[in-house]
């Protein structure tokens, strides 16, 4: 299963809270406060999307936290780069990927496409788009089930 981990859900619960406000700084307690996240993990998120470049800080009295760019110019793909590292589902579809049977291997360009098709659907959707609250995901088939982006089957 592909799956984000927890720390990237966080990273962009904390980059939603962000995006609300923007221009405003927010210090890491605030942020911790809000998002309901523990004031560590808060603040390892921050430092961590500091250092990817997806937020800057400033030290000082009126300082804290804000995102570095515009939420429509950061996407879910930069959060994931920075959280994660590149996407990569196989070893073979990793630019630093070393997998010793790459060259006798029928399927590694395919799943290399495939890769590049998520990356590309990941870099579609901007964080302005995750928190929007009308932002609807279009309606999925699950082995002939309807899945809508809730997880409800209908």
């Amino acid at each position: 299963m592909l799956k984000m981990s927890k720390l990237t859900d966080y990273g962009t619960m904390v980059l939603s809270f962000l995006a609300e406000t923007p221009e405003e700084m927010q210090s890491a307690s605030d942020v911790a406060r809000k998002t309901r996240l523990a004031l560590p993990t808060a603040s390892k998120l921050l430092k961590l999307m500091t250092r990817a470049g997806l937020v800057v800080s400033t030290r000082g009295a009126k300082g804290g936290y804000r995102l570095s760019r515009s939420p429509d110019e950061i996407s879910a793909a930069d959060v994931i780069d920075a959280l994660e590292g590149p996407v990569a589902i196989t070893e073979c579809s990793d630019a630093d990927g070393h997998c010793a049977l790459e060259d006798f291997c029928g399927v590694s360009s395919s799943w290399q496409k495939i890769n590049i098709s998520i990356r590309r659907a990941l870099d579609d959707v901007r964080l302005s788009q995750l928190v929007a609250k009308e932002f609807r995901a279009p309606r999925l088939n699950l082995l002939g089930i309807p899945i809508t982006h809730e997880g409800a089957k209908r």
